[in-house]
């Protein structure tokens, strides 16, 4: 693979319950866990960082499918929910996403076949397909 950019952040503390910070000292957040999973929440988590990245990620890629179609669109909105649970019978927490791609401008099946393009497309979706349950919804 020609890596192109590397992304490097370190995190500090317990894990979950620390700090973590970007190497160019753009990103410096806490960390708690969330209120629902036992935690103190007042911070972000994993889930949320996971979730913002796969959404602009998601949307750039979006609107790289429209391109590479030529197809004019409008504002693109896209929505990331990531949850966190066990599954039956297996080991370990897991991970589930919810995407939701709002596309301005275009009829619902063009809006269907840029959100399956950009799915194709996007680096998350590459990186999850086949590891995690994602699905991916287009709304106009």
């Amino acid at each position: 693979m020609n890596v192109l950019y590397t992304a490097e952040a370190v995190a500090v503390g317990e894990g979950r319950n620390g700090e973590i910070r970007s190497s160019d000292g753009v990103l410096d957040e806490l960390v708690a866990i969330p209120k629902e999973m036992g935690g103190p929440g007042g911070g972000t988590n994993p889930e949320q960082l996971f979730a913002a990245g796969y959404a602009a990620c998601f949307n750039s890629a979006l609107r790289a499918s429209a391109r590479i179609a030529k197809i004019e669109i409008g504002v693109t909105e896209v929505t990331a929910q990531v949850g966190i649970g066990r599954v039956d019978d297996v080991p370990g927490m897991h991970l589930t996403v919810a995407l939701v791609a709002r596309v301005e401008g275009v009829e619902q099946s063009v809006a269907d076949k840029l959100v399956h393009e950009a799915h194709q497309l996007c680096p998350y979706s590459n990186a999850t397909r086949g590891n995690i349950e994602v699905s991916v919804t287009a709304t106009v």
